[in-house]
């Protein structure tokens, strides 16, 4: 990571009208049009037509694509891409978050508080679970990045305070965290809690993990699929897993 060029991104980025952002052709959010200066500050490189569709980036025979949510809607994009290139998908993950509300009437904005929540890596799972028929492919890359982010939001929800069902107005990345890289099978092995004791069940792992079961389920999911773990066994009605010699 490279923390100076990511705050070259933000001055850039944040630097532009505000009113702009979001309106543009792609209707680009704050967060995909940071990601996407850091990772190709060139504009030479950006927003380049590929097979009927535009990618994020293009350059030296290579596709970046920034997503920061809903991965079923690049099944097109991937589709058209991998045959031909290594496409790489940068997905930014909040790790803390500082929520900001915003008065729709008189556009004042709230203190800053701090969620309690706290991100991981993990997350990426259930975005990776919508394009679990890509995952084979010798072309498809990720880098999962953790990132403070502010988050704006709307008081315009349906509970008396208005915070329940409220829109989310925009995110400004912060702080870079960590960013996690996938480019083979074998580096989904980093997944697995080191501490994890064989066999294991989804529980046990969602315990080493720090994770929610359902969330853990996904995890494995995924796992089993790409051959970093087997299952061999089962304990009432869940599965046993053991990892793969990789």
């Amino acid at each position: 990571m490279d923390q100076k060029r990511f705050e070259e991104a933000k001055r850039k980025i944040i630097g532009v009208d505000r009113q702009r952002l979001g309106i543009g052709t792609l209707s680009e959010k704050t967060v995909h049009a940071i990601f996407k200066d850091y990772y190709e500050p060139d504009e030479d490189h950006q927003e380049i037509p590929i097979e009927n569709y535009v990618a994020d980036i293009y350059k030296d025979g290579e596709i970046i694509e920034i997503q920061t949510r809903q991965f079923n809607r690049m099944r097109g994009k991937l589709q058209a891409f991998l045959p031909l290139y290594p496409v790489t998908i940068v997905y930014p993950i909040p790790y803390e978050k500082w929520l900001i509300w915003i008065d729709e009437d008189s556009g004042e904005l709230s203190k800053k508080r701090k969620s309690p929540k706290k991100g991981s890596t993990y997350q990426a799972f259930k975005e990776l679970y919508k394009i679990k028929m890509f995952l084979k492919d010798p072309n498809i890359r990720f880098k999962f990045v953790l990132v403070n982010m502010e988050e704006y939001r709307l008081l315009n929800g349906w509970s008396r305070d208005k915070k329940k069902g409220s829109t989310r107005y925009d995110r400004i990345p912060t702080d870079l965290i960590e960013e996690v890289e996938i480019r083979q099978p074998e580096d989904y092995l980093q997944f697995v809690p080191y501490e994890l004791e064989e066999p294991f069940h989804s529980k046990d792992f969602a315990k080493a993990a720090h994770i929610p079961l359902s969330l853990a389920q996904t995890v494995l999911n995924i796992l089993f699929e790409m051959g970093t773990i087997e299952r061999v066994g089962k304990q009432g009605n869940s599965y046993l897993y053991r990892v793969m010699d990789i």
